[in-house]
């Protein structure tokens, strides 16, 4: 593998707010990678979690070091062995990590015009590695957001990118409807408020159907220990940490349904990926909101 594979190790310094072995080592070249903290926070006392980016506030300042590392020459829609260094400033690995939603790193990679996305588990190699097999689609841009917690720290959340050479097709145009059928689920989004403000707390009903007789799913099933989960993007370029969010599903919810309380930061369109476990099979249900 090594007389295969010249890997492009893509490192920087990361400013963190507070404070994933395929690939030999390889030639360094540097690239935009930033790392933010995430924190948890009760919403309109649901103790709903949601992960948003915040500053310390304390004006302290902790450094550390990340590599995305990948085969010199990625070819759309193939299996490509991805690994994910974490490091001190020091260059020193971080060897422990706290578990979270069942996995000790969730990375989440998507398209720049956000028409891709796929939700991966990383596998811990040690010595603050970890390492996944990823499949880009087609040529374009993609962005990584790899959110895992140091142990006793917070959870962190690194955006790396990388690039797939080739001719990029045009993304078709935002589809506003809320009413969807993927694959034999039908998924109906409601919105608590007629129209979505920035800043303001909304609650996002997803509503299962069967699509063969427009019944309420009765096989979901718990999804890495919760009824689901949901990633949300703001459209933008570049995509930043600053931009994501990731919820997790409220409890107590009407069969067939699952609910997340969240908020938009900003102005602007968001893509919205929820997750859901039909006995044993993950759904991932996309929707576009527009907040004003």
């Amino acid at each position: 593998m090594n007389n295969f594979l010249n890997a492009i190790a893509i490192t920087t310094t990361l400013l963190l707010a507070q404070s994933c072995s395929l690939l030999p080592k390889s030639e360094e070249k540097p690239i935009s990678i930033s790392t933010h903290q995430h924190e948890e926070r009760s919403m309109s006392g649901s103790h709903h979690r949601e992960h948003s980016i915040s500053d310390t506030g304390d004006g302290k300042k902790a450094f550390t070091q990340a590599k995305l590392k990948v085969t010199s020459k990625i070819t759309s829609n193939k299996s490509i062995p991805i690994v994910i260094d974490i490091q001190d400033s020091d260059g020193k690995a971080i060897a422990n990590f706290d578990t979270f939603q069942e996995k000790l790193m969730h990375l989440i990679l998507v398209s720049d015009d956000l028409q891709f996305f796929s939700h991966l588990h990383p596998t811990y190699k040690e010595n603050g590695q970890f390492e996944v097999a990823a499949r880009f689609p087609q040529a374009g841009s993609y962005t990584f957001f790899s959110d895992y917690k140091p142990a006793g720290q917070t959870e962190q959340v690194s955006v790396l990118k990388t690039q797939v050479p080739g001719n990029s097709i045009a993304a078709p145009e935002i589809n506003l409807n809320r009413s969807k059928t993927f694959n034999v689920t039908k998924v109906n989004l409601a919105v608590s408020e007629p129209t979505v403000k920035a800043g303001k707390e909304v609650a996002l009903m997803f509503k299962l159907q069967d699509a063969c007789n427009n019944q309420p799913l009765t096989d979901l099933r718990p999804y890495l220990g919760e009824r689901g989960h949901l990633v949300i993007l703001r459209q933008s370029t570049p995509l930043k940490a600053e931009d994501y969010i990731h919820a997790h599903a409220l409890k107590n919810t009407p069969a067939g349904q699952v609910h997340f309380m969240t908020s938009f930061p900003q102005p602007g369109k968001y893509k919205l990926w929820g997750q859901f476990n039909r006995n044993g099979n993950i759904v991932t249900a996309d929707f576009w909101i527009n907040a004003i």
